[in-house]
């Protein structure tokens, strides 16, 4: 089995995108398939520098590496479209040899006032079609002499499709089951440009047949074209040929399909890295950036349109490739929720090894300003915070203070309840924690407890002083572990600080 991923170099990748690419790798990998990316790059027009590459650092940090592209190579390449225009031209000419296409020779002045004339409030975008076709200047109303002299004379032509009048076409899609159009309702679409390039109809018709793809996953909005490119398989190369294909549900936002316009509108991500818009300098937020992890990514992608039929929400990537099943992807459209996202990066960061989340913990704090000189003692710091933290940039406030003297604190949560009895404990707690044997949470709990009694002040009480000393505000992993991991003498420099402001 053979799949790909066909992205434009256009810009940013959205997340629809990527879980188009997680649905193919998912299912390479469970038939010991191979999983493509081709670069569909045919209107040089909307092409964006830096966009290519882009999209392979998305899938590099998902981990879903294709086998082959224009990065890894193999045996079906050029992986570019823009390297493979001859191939295109071949299957067009042939088409128009057949009778199954045309030479257009239509300027856009023509083309413009065809639809001016034909405009309706019934029919206010007139297509270029069996209707229209023998009015326009084309190979089909010219004589065979009138065509071969515009050609010899290199009249600017596109060559489009002879799509049949009245005719029924169906295929069987691995989602929707069988799906029919009319071709009364179907433009004759331009398959070769003037340019020489081909038109999307085109190109992905002839580079899956030479790519000999067999499975090929799209969004539901590729469905209106679907009846172009199945007349294109079975006029180019037989039906029987065309790989099975599987429509995706679009992913919702707040109102309609979800864009990049959402995020902007409502602070959560849409693209899977920071994508920053050449032209206009806009930099459109990624989730990665955003703090999360990219097995939480995936995970919530999965989720989105899919499941097995179970209660279950986590999944790894192996236990999707398990899984999985293209069959049990839903026909409707699957509604985003940042918040439910949060809580899938909140599952995983929970569930991840401190050693797996140490070297992008320690990015964020240095970046911060913290120097992380101990990976030992920020896997502690981690195993006490990571319950606490829903996105990976959430590490520097829950663990800031255990590198950190805290600046400032929250006073104004211990002052309505605080005593001179209670900062005689304190003076004295200083005292005590110096003759604490063995400093560890355990013990500096007892002896903590164990002065309270002595001073008739019940420890709860005392509590949430120290922990504002500590940390500077009121939150936080245990108290007594704090103190365990920042050890006694940082411990006992901080309660007295806090005391000269209290």
């Amino acid at each position: 089995m053979r799949v790909r991923f066909a992205p434009s170099p256009t810009g940013g990748l959205h997340l629809g995108g990527v879980r188009t690419v997680l649905f193919n790798y998912l299912f390479a990998r469970q038939h010991g398939g191979d999983f493509i990316l081709r670069i569909e790059d045919t209107d040089q027009s909307r092409f964006v520098p830096g966009a290519e590459e882009y999209i392979f650092k998305c899938l590099q940090w998902c981990g879903l590496v294709p086998d082959e592209s224009v990065i890894h190579g193999g045996a079906y390449g050029p992986y570019r479209q823009s390297e493979r225009k001859e191939s295109y031209r071949k299957y067009a000419e042939e088409l128009v040899a057949n009778g199954f296409a045309y030479y257009a020779f239509d300027t856009p002045e023509e083309l413009e006032a065809m639809r001016e004339h034909l405009r309706t409030p019934e029919n206010p975008a007139p297509q270029y079609d069996h209707n229209v076709r023998l009015k326009m200047r084309n190979s089909l109303q010219l004589s065979v002499e009138e065509t071969k002299t515009l050609l010899l004379n290199n009249t600017p032509y596109v060559i489009r499709i002879k799509v049949p009048d009245n005719e029924i076409v169906s295929f069987e899609d691995m989602i929707r089951g069988e799906v029919q159009f009319n071709t009364a309702t179907v433009d004759d679409k331009v398959l070769l440009k003037a340019d020489g390039m081909p038109t999307y109809h085109l190109a992905v018709v002839v580079d899956d047949y030479l790519m000999k793809i067999t499975h090929a996953f799209r969004g539901e909005e590729w469905l209106p074209s679907s009846p172009v490119h199945v007349l294109l398989w079975k006029y180019l190369f037989g039906i029987e040929n065309m790989p099975h294909w599987a429509h995706l549900p679009l992913i919702m936002g707040p109102h309609g399909k979800l864009s990049k316009r959402d995020g902007a509108q409502y602070g959560f991500p849409v693209f899977a890295m920071n994508w920053t818009d050449p032209t206009t300098h806009e930099l459109i937020e990624g989730f990665m950036e955003k703090g999360f992890l990219p097995e939480a990514f995936n995970n919530m992608l999965a989720i989105l349109g899919w499941n097995d039929g179970t209660e279950q929400e986590i999944y790894s990537l192996s236990q999707l490739v398990d899984t999985f099943s293209i069959q049990k992807v839903h026909k409707a459209g699957a509604k985003f929720d940042y918040e439910k996202a949060k809580w899938f990066n909140h599952e995983w960061i929970k569930r991840s090894p401190g050693e797996d989340l140490m070297i992008m913990v320690k990015s964020i704090l240095e970046n911060k300003g913290i120097a992380v000189n101990d990976d030992s003692y920020l896997d502690k710091v981690i195993s006490l915070t990571k319950d606490r933290c829903t996105l990976l940039t959430d590490f520097y406030e829950q663990a800031a203070f255990f590198f950190q003297t805290p600046k400032e604190l929250d006073i104004a949560s211990v002052k309505p309840r605080w005593t001179n009895e209670k900062k005689a404990f304190f003076n004295s707690l200083c005292e005590e924690f110096d003759a604490v044997p063995q400093w560890e949470s355990a013990f500096i709990e007892a002896a903590f407890k164990t002065i309270a009694t002595a001073n008739n002040i019940k420890p709860g009480e005392l509590q949430l002083p120290l922990r504002v000393m500590l940390v500077g505000a009121k939150f936080g992993p245990p108290v007594f572990d704090i103190a365990e991991l920042i050890g006694k003498e940082e411990t006992n420099l901080r309660i007295r600080n806090a005391l000269d402001q209290f």
